[in-house]
């Protein structure tokens, strides 16, 4: 019994641990060939992945958001079948993708009208991806849907503004790469129209009595458009009161883009009507003297060859301009038309 009040000796032995491996060191070495085999595989899969669909996507998110400058258009030689047209185009990006755009036929239609009908083809150049890059063409244009081509200058005319859009399917090389990536071109531009040449001035008027071009003067017209116009002659149905009086001819007219043209006018009008309108209030109040004439759009004619596209577009609708006509009886005759008319009424001076 006394042993067991005996404390009891107890001893221990402190166990170190290996250390253990972290980490994939020693698998690794083990697998090394999984992980190769995994490495081959993604490679296999990402690079053809980003080839194919990464790259691309970014291509057309660039060209996308580039943006389409018209600086002018010019419309030159103009024919019944074809005409010149030169295009001065700025092309703006951020020039962060080093990459060049493939030459292409490029169709223009107006963005508002649903059927975007083609109203010009294009044959664009090739183009890189510089922060800032000049396009300039000129072609031969030929005129395959003169009704497309009618529409156009009809609300190029008629409008303050217009939406353009320049449509094409092309190809792109980035830098680095050899494949080729199929992207489109689409581009919509407001444009500022002509807005039925309101503006239109005519002044250093003459009249004689001679039956055929009585009447002469200087015409001032703006063109507030982009687009600069070669027309030829042309001649416009001319009207007093709304009944046709005669015709008005100008000759070599050229519309330039953002400039008021001067040009010759002269016209065949009867003198009848104009009286009779002269002697009438308030034309033929004191210091007056002045009609509203208005014109419309007959024929447009280039050296010899008809251009409908520019004569219905000048058909379309009619513009009034004031003249002094009674001043100009004056200063030409030597006249003075009372209110009443030549035949009697008040001979106010």
């Amino acid at each position: 019994m006394a042993d067991a009040d005996k404390p009891i000796a107890t001893t221990s032995e402190n166990v170190v641990e290996k250390p253990r491996r972290r980490g994939c060191v020693g698998h690794c070495v083990r697998f090394w060939w999984v992980y190769l085999i995994v490495l081959i595989v993604l490679t296999v899969i990402l690079v053809p992945v980003i080839l194919l669909v990464a790259v691309p996507k970014i291509a057309q998110s660039k060209l996308d958001d580039a943006e389409l400058i018209i600086n002018g258009i010019t419309v030159t030689d103009t024919q019944t079948k074809k005409m010149t047209m030169s295009i001065d185009s700025t092309i703006k990006s951020d020039g962060k993708v080093h990459a060049t755009i493939e030459p292409f036929l490029g169709v223009m239609y107006l963005e508002d009208i649903p059927s975007h009908i083609p109203f010009a083809s294009i044959n664009f150049p090739e183009t890189t991806s510089e922060a800032l890059q000049q396009v300039k063409v000129t072609q031969t244009l030929e005129i395959k849907d003169v009704d497309a081509l009618t529409t156009f200058n009809t609300w190029l005319l008629a409008n303050e503004t217009l939406r353009v859009t320049v449509f094409g399917e092309t190809g792109i090389h980035v830098k680095g790469i050899s494949r080729r990536y199929p992207v489109t071109f689409k581009k919509t531009i407001e444009m500022p129209g002509l807005q039925m040449l309101r503006g239109t001035s005519v002044n250093e008027t003459t009249i004689n009595l001679d039956p055929v071009n009585n009447f002469n003067a200087t015409t001032w017209i703006p063109n507030r458009s982009l687009v600069s116009f070669e027309l030829g002659n042309a001649t416009f149905h001319n009207y007093l009161d709304g009944k046709e009086i005669g015709t008005v001819y100008i000759d070599n007219l050229f519309l330039k883009a953002g400039e008021v043209t001067k040009a010759d006018m002269r016209a065949t009008i009867e003198n009848a009507p104009v009286i009779e309108a002269l002697g009438k209030s308030p034309a033929c109040d004191k210091d007056n003297g002045w009609l509203d004439f208005e014109i419309r759009g007959k024929t447009v004619n280039n050296k010899g060859q008809d251009l409908p596209y520019f004569a219905k577009a000048l058909a379309a609708d009619t513009q009034t301009i004031p003249i002094d006509i009674g001043g100009t009886i004056q200063r030409s005759l030597g006249l003075t038309i009372p209110c009443g008319g030549l035949d009697g009424g008040d001979h106010s001076d």
